[in-house]
């Protein structure tokens, strides 16, 4: 299975195609080829047996995260998405279709790296729609842009993302400047909107390992940062996580004793399309994207070793 590399002065990244267009590393390359690794590399077991949940990230697309029994509704059309979580039997698909898929390859360079995705109406998701992704690196950041182009002949809601895996070693910090948080229930989907102690933690920089999470937030600014002490992984650094103002919404996965963590830039929250009736836009995202519609974002990785 082709993996291919970037390479921009001492920064390195992957990208497997065939394994839902993922990322599979993204490192900078020391002196006597020491690996600081700035996400978790890809697991090469689940590589070789097309399991994105191994992988460094992943695109969240035409939906991010879970949907509330694989149903809902959108300006007449019904959508009945089946269960799709590996080992896992769980009513509620999540990521939506382009994780699960090989991608293909548009055009690849050493600094940057085009895929695409085309999918066909089907009961699960009745649109068809253009999915690309483009990876770009240069000496400073690693830049990814996510897409769809709604190629149906009905306006199609759609949601896009990405899903980063961090390495989580003891003391590690993550800061983000967040409105609110949704509570969510026993199975994981949003039910309450609140402010309140993880929020301010957040806000002022929260050790990861005094805190179990899987929730969304909104009222994101566009930037979060992530500071790892020294370690068998680097010397104390820092990463800074830059979005477009459509990754409005943020996702932090964070479980207890795992030596890795997420979080995630996403246009929309986790089943937005049913909370949206009751919500409204503002808290819950997601798009409308009319027939020949591009929707289109950004977001950035950028990476200091100090």
């Amino acid at each position: 299975m082709d993996l291919l590399r970037l390479v921009a002065g001492e920064l390195r990244a992957e990208i497997v195609p065939e394994v839902g267009g993922s990322l599979a590393g993204f490192w900078t390359e020391g002196g006597g080829h020491r690996r600081t690794h700035w996400v978790r590399p890809a697991d090469r077991q689940c590589i070789e047996l097309r399991h994105p949940l191994g992988m460094s990230s992943f695109p969240l697309v035409p939906f991010c995260n879970r949907l509330r029994n694989g149903l809902a509704r959108f300006e007449g059309r019904e959508i009945r998405f089946p269960s799709n979580h590996p080992g896992n039997n769980s009513p509620h698909p999540l990521h939506g279709i382009g994780w699960q898929r090989p991608w293909t390859v548009d055009h690849a360079s050493r600094h940057a790296i085009d895929l695409s995705l085309q999918v066909e109406a089907s009961p699960a998701w009745p649109w068809r729609f253009l999915a690309q992704q483009r990876y770009e690196l240069d000496e400073r950041a690693l830049k990814v842009t996510v897409s769809v182009t709604n190629q149906d002949d009905a306006a199609m809601p759609a949601g896009i993302g990405h899903h980063p895996y961090f390495p989580h070693p003891p003391g590690t910090r993550l800061s983000a400047n967040l409105a609110a948080m949704w509570r969510s229930d026993e199975e994981l989907l949003p039910t309450v909107l609140e402010t309140g102690e993880v929020v301010d933690r957040l806000r002022t920089g929260a050790v990861l390992g005094e805190l179990v999470l899987d929730n969304n937030f909104v009222g994101w600014d566009h930037a979060a940062r992530i500071d790892w002490p020294a370690d068998d992984n680097g010397p104390v650094r820092s990463l800074l996580m830059r979005s477009d103002p459509l990754l409005a919404y943020f996702v932090v996965y964070s479980p207890a004793h795992a030596d890795y963590f997420c979080a995630e830039p996403v246009s929309q929250c986790t089943d937005w399309l049913n909370l949206l009736p009751r919500y409204g836009r503002g808290p819950v995202g997601g798009s409308r994207v009319a027939p020949d519609e591009r929707l289109a974002a950004s977001f950035t990785l950028l990476p200091s070793l100090t």
